[in-house]
C-alpha cells in the first residue's frame, strides 16, 4: 500500500509540473501532504515530518541563497570584465579563436552556476562578433550549451543543490569525487570548440575585427562596476573556491561570510547594498523557496516510509547480478533524461527511488547522485525544452530550438559519456 501511494505521489507530482497545472513549489508541498492524509497520517505526524525535512535541507537552502548573492555581486562589480576584454582582444577576427574564446569565457562566467546570467553575458559579448564575422550562430549556441554543462556541476548550481538536498549530504562529498570527470568534460568541450573552429576558419578565413566590450555595457551595469577592487575580489573568490573544495569551513557558513564581506568591500554605502540585494532578490527567493518546499516533499516521503517501500519494490525487479550497473546506467541515461524530466521531477522524484534502491543492494547512494549529475540538467539543461534558459539561449541568437538540438545533441551526449568513463576510472562511481 505504501509503495503504491509513493509511486502515485511521484506520478501525480510529475504530471502536475510537466503539464504546468501547478508550480513546482506548490506541487512539492500539496501532493505529499494530500497523499500523507490518504496514508492515514494525522496533522501532527505530517507536521513533524515536514519540519524534519526542512531541517535536512536548511543548510542547502542557505548555501544556495548566499552563493547566488556572492557570484551575482562578482558579476555586478565586473570581476570577469578584464577576462572578457582579454579574450575579445585575443581572438582578433579568427573564427577558431573566437569559438575557443566563447567556450573559455562561458566556463569562467558560469562559475556562478546561473544559466540565465551566463547566457546573457556571453551572448551579449560574442553575438555581435559572430554576426560581424559571419560565423554560424548554431555554433555559438552549441558551444555555449556545451561549455556550461561540466561547469553546472558546481555545488551551488540549482541542479547540484537539488541533488545535495535529496541525498541529505554536503557539497564536498558529492562534488569533489566528480572533479576529474568535470576536467575531462571541459577537455571534451574544448576539443569540440577546436573542431568547429577549424571548420569555420576554413570556410571564412581570418577577418579584421573592431569591437570593444566596455561600450556594450548599459548605464546601470557601469554604475555597479568596481574596477579598482578587481584584485581584491579575485583574491576573495580564489580563497572562497579553495576553502570550499578543501572543506575547511562548512559551505553554508562559508558563503554567508563571503557574500557579506563582498557586499561590504564593494558597496559600503547602504543604498548601494540595497540595490544589489533587490537586483538579485527574485533569483534568491525562487531557488531557496524551492529547496525548502523540497524539504516538505522528501520529509513526508521519508518519514512515512514511502521511499523505503518503493525501493523495496524496485529491488524485487532488478536481478542481483545486474545491480552493480545501477550507477553506470544512471550516468549514461542522465543526459537524455533531461529531455523527459525537469530537474525537480528527476531529483525529487526519480533520484530518491534510485538511491534507496542502491542502498538496498549495498551501493553507496551518493554514487547515484554523482552519476545523475553527469548529465541530467547539467550537460542536458541547455538542450532541454523543459528549462526556460534554453529558450533564452536560442532566442538571443535567433535560432530554432530544433536546429539547436539537432546540431549539438550528439556532442552533449559525448560530454556525458566522457565524464562517465572518467568517473568510472577514478572511482566516483563504480561498475
Amino acid at each position: 500500500m505504501l509503495s503504491l501511494l509513493g509511486f502515485t505521489t511521484i506520478a501525480v507530482f510529475l504530471v502536475l509540473i510537466i503539464t504546468k497545472r501547478l508550480s513546482v513549489i506548490t506541487a512539492l508541498v500539496l501532493v505529499p501532504v494530500i497523499m500523507g492524509f490518504l496514508a492515514g497520517l494525522g496533522p501532527k505526524e505530517l507536521g513533524e515530518m515536514i519540519l524534519a525535512g526542512i531541517k535536512q535541507v536548511a543548510p542547502t537552502g542557505i548555501l544556495l541563497m548566499f552563493a547566488v548573492l556572492y557570484f551575482g555581486t562578482m558579476l555586478d562589480v565586473g570581476l570577469f570584465d578584464p577576462i572578457i576584454a582579454a579574450i575579445i582582444r585575443f581572438v582578433k577576427g579568427d573564427p577558431l579563436k573566437v569559438i575557443l574564446g566563447t567556450a573559455v569565457l562561458t566556463m569562467i562566467v558560469h562559475l556562478d552556476g546561473d544559466g540565465t546570467a551566463t547566457f546573457m553575458i556571453v551572448m551579449s559579448a560574442f553575438l555581435p562578433i559572430y554576426k560581424q564575422l559571419g560565423i554560424n550562430r548554431l555554433i555559438l549556441t552549441g558551444i555555449v550549451a556545451l561549455s556550461v554543462g561540466p561547469m553546472h556541476l558546481v555545488p551551488w548550481s540549482g541542479t547540484s543543490a537539488r541533488a545535495i538536498s535529496t541525498l541529505k549530504t554536503d557539497a564536498t562529498q558529492l562534488f569533489n569525487p566528480n572533479i576529474p570527470a568535470i576536467v575531462a568534460g571541459i577537455g571534451w568541450v574544448l576539443f569540440a570548440a577546436y573542431w568547429f573552429g577549424l571548420k569555420e576558419r576554413k570556410r571564412l578565413g581570418i577577418i579584421d575585427l573592431d569591437y570593444v566590450h566596455q561600450e556594450s555595457l548599459t548605464d546601470e551595469q557601469r554604475q555597479f562596476r568596481r574596477p579598482r577592487l578587481f584584485w581584491v575580489n579575485a583574491a576573495l573568490t580564489v580563497a572562497l573556491i579553495t576553502t570550499l573544495m578543501k572543506g575547511w569551513v562548512p559551505a553554508p557558513a562559508l558563503f554567508i561570510s563571503a557574500a557579506i564581506v563582498a557586499l561590504l568591500i564593494n558597496y559600503p554605502r547602504l543604498p548601494d547594498q540595497q540595490k544589489v540585494l533587490r537586483s538579485h532578490g527574485n533569483n534568491i527567493f525562487m531557488v531557496s523557496s524551492m529547496i525548502f518546499a523540497a524539504g516538505v516533499f522528501s520529509g513526508i516521503l521519508t518519514g512515512s516510509k514511502m521511499i523505503d517501500a518503493m525501493a523495496t519494490s524496485v529491488v524485487s525487479l532488478i536481478p542481483q547480478q545486474h545491480a552493480a550497473w545501477l550507477p553506470t546506467l544512471t550516468a549514461i541515461t542522465s543526459m537524455p533524461a533531461s529531455l523527459l524530466f525537469t530537474p525537480d521531477a528527476y531529483y525529487f522524484g526519480v533520484v530518491p527511488i534510485l538511491s534507496q534502491t542502491a542502498t538496498q543492494f549495498g551501493i553507496d547512494p551518493l554514487e547515484i547522485g554523482r552519476a545523475a549529475l553527469l548529465g541530467q540538467m547539467t550537460v542536458g539543461f541547455p538542450v532541454s525544452p523543459l528549462t526556460a534558459s534554453t529558450f533564452l539561449l536560442v532566442g538571443l541568437a535567433d535560432v530554432d530550438l530544433g536546429d539547436h538540438q539537432k546540431f549539438i545533441l550528439k556532442w552533449a551526449f559525448g560530454t556525458t559519456l566522457v565524464m562517465t568513463l572518467v568517473a568510472l576510472l577514478t572511482g566516483s562511481i563504480h561498475l
